[in-house]
Order: structure tokens, then sequence, then C-alpha cells
């Protein structure tokens, strides 16, 4: 579909690039000729992740351990990487979220979706722009975020007010970063299931029909995602700035994805609160 060298010289971070959607969109700009750098919480899945980028696709990937909710860590990775070359791309890939009864959430698990989905986004934001705007460097930010920032989303009400807040920073910096040469850019993917996000958002109980009701009847693949991604960060794409693509099949048009939950019993909530990761409680 693309070019062999669509993003040959290009030098992007994808931060939660070890697993799930961030590997598949990794893979794909190593393919593509891009040089790669994927940041996460666990150094020993980003290395195996990287080493496998490197032995199949074959490129020139790195592996950093980054917490990006603690902006001195983001600082400092991203001095580690400009001491190398400086980034021209930004995914912001990495988030979290799970499933709960909003008015039961306590702060702290509240806090847990909000640092990395909306403050980590922000701080590696800040952090490449304000280094592109001192060079005189041009570059693009990607954020991947939900269609709960058209729709909403019940039962996961602090991971669409921080998917929501990035398109508006994804909006705001396109006119205040556009005349510096850095565009700002977003994609609203519907389901592409990956394992730790199905664990999270579909666990067992839930409607197991709802990919059929998609008006196209079946979830995304990863390489679709990964496919539109290059496209928007690549050069190709030079005069969108400020956009959020939707990439559902339509899903948006007819449902939230959450209306399903507005059945659930008491012990259905109570089973899913148990279930729920220490870190996130």
């Amino acid at each position: 579909m693309f070019e062999k060298g669509l993003l040959k010289g290009k030098r992007i971070l994808v931060t939660g690039g070890g697993s799930g959607l961030g590997a598949a969109m990794g893979r794909r700009f190593v393919e593509l000729g891009a040089d790669l750098v994927l940041c996460g919480r666990r150094l020993e899945l980003l290395e195996a992740t990287a080493a496998r980028m490197r032995d199949d696709p074959g490129g020139k990937v790195a592996a950093i351990r980054c917490d990006i909710r603690d902006g001195a860590d983001v600082e400092a990775m991203m001095d580690a990487i400009w001491r190398d070359a400086p980034l021209d791309i930004l995914v912001n890939n990495a988030a979290a979220t799970f499933i709960a009864q909003t008015e039961l959430l306590s702060f702290r698990a509240a806090d847990a979706v909000l640092a990395p989905t909306l403050h980590g986004t922000m701080y590696c934001t800040l952090a490449a722009g304000k280094r592109w705007i001192e060079a005189g460097h041009g570059g693009v930010v990607l954020s991947i975020l939900s269609t709960s920032t058209i729709t909403g989303r019940a039962f996961t009400v602090p991971s669409a007010m921080a998917k929501s807040a990035v398109l508006a920073m994804t909006k705001s910096l396109a006119v205040e970063w556009g005349p510096k040469g850095i565009r700002t850019v977003a994609i609203a993917p519907g389901a592409f299931p990956t394992a730790g996000a199905s664990g999270q958002l579909r666990p067992e109980g839930r409607d197991e029909g709802w990919a059929l009701r998609n008006p196209l009847g079946r979830v995304g693949e990863h390489r679709e995602l990964a496919d539109l991604a290059s496209f928007l960060i690549s050069d190709s794409a030079g005069y969108i700035n400020g956009e959020m693509v939707v990439q559902d099949g339509g899903a948006h048009l007819r449902s939230s994805g959450a209306e399903d939950l507005l059945a659930w019993t008491d012990a259905q909530w109570e089973k899913q609160r148990t279930a729920r990761p220490k870190g996130g409680t």
C-alpha cells in the first residue's frame, strides 16, 4: 500500500510500545524505514519486542524504560533520546482504563487512569515540543484516542475525560505549534482487540455479540490501524493538522459501546471489582 521508504529517516517514539497496538504500529513504522524508540514501564517486555522487530522487519529499534506518569522521568528519557538524535515523531499510545461504576471509584482508581492517559500524554508532548521549538525542528504528535471523545462512555468515565482532554490538546496545539512546523493529529480507534484491553474492558459476562453489531460486522485488524498511523505521521499527510480520524467501522454511529453494562447486576460489578488489578483500585 505504501512506498517502502515512506518513513525513512524518521525517528519515532511510541509510548506503551511493548505490546498491543503500540507494538503493531511500531512494527509497521520499522517496515516503512523508520528508526524506532519504544518506551514503557516493563523494560524486559520492551527489549523482547524490540529484538523481534530487529530480527524480522529489520531496523534500528531501541527500548527505554520510562514511567510517563512522572514528569521528571519523561524529561530524563527525552534527554537520553536527544543525546543520540532528535525525535521527528511522538506517538502517544500509552493509556489505562477499566470498567467501573463511576460513583464507586476511589480517588486512587481515577488517578490510575488519568495519570498515564492524560498527564503522561501531556508530559511527553510538552517535552518533545519544547525541544523541537528550541531547535527549530519540525515534528509530528500522533495521539491514540477513543470514540468516547464523540459519544461519551458510561462506566469508563476517567478514560473518556482524559481522551477528550487530549483531543482538546491536539486541536489547541495545532494552532499554537503549527506555525513552528509541528503537526498534531489523532486517531479514535474502535474495537481493535488486544489481550490487555480485553481483560479490562470485556470481562466474562459482557455482551458477546457486540462485534457482529458493528456496521461492518467485525472488529478492526491491527495492521489497519498501523497503516492509518503510518500515513498520518508521514510527509504525505503534511496538510492534516488538528484532526482526529475515526477508525471504527461506523460503530460509534450506533452505540457508545457501553449500553450492555446498564443491565449488569450488583453481583457482576462486585466480581469485576474483585478481579481488578491492584494498581487500578
